[in-house]
């Protein structure tokens, strides 16, 4: 059985009106990364990652240093213990 984690990420910078979430959607599907991306009342950017480490990995590192639209200043990773909800592909989500 495959090991799935999750990770709560936070992208600080600027990173809204830019596509950044489009960009962080279709990375993520290529990726087989699950979960969700959603802007931030703050100016940042959220995202709920979930699939193995070794893709979240990538995942995380594509964010922070990829070819991502905007300008990346910081990225906060938090990992989320189980047990977590489980998602079935990678979606936007409503502003928070």
């Amino acid at each position: 059985m495959a090991v799935i984690e999750c990770r709560l990420v936070r992208v600080h910078g600027q990173v809204q009106g830019v596509g950044f979430r489009e960009s962080c959607v279709h990375e993520a599907r290529r990726g087989s990364v699950t979960g969700w991306v959603r802007n931030r009342m703050d100016g940042s950017v959220e995202a709920m990652l979930q699939g193995s480490p070794e893709r979240l990995d990538a995942l995380c590192r594509w964010l922070r240093d990829g070819e991502t639209p905007g300008l990346v200043d910081r990225v906060d990773i938090q990992p989320i213990d189980p047990p977590f909800p489980r998602f079935d592909r990678f979606d936007r989500v409503a502003t928070s």
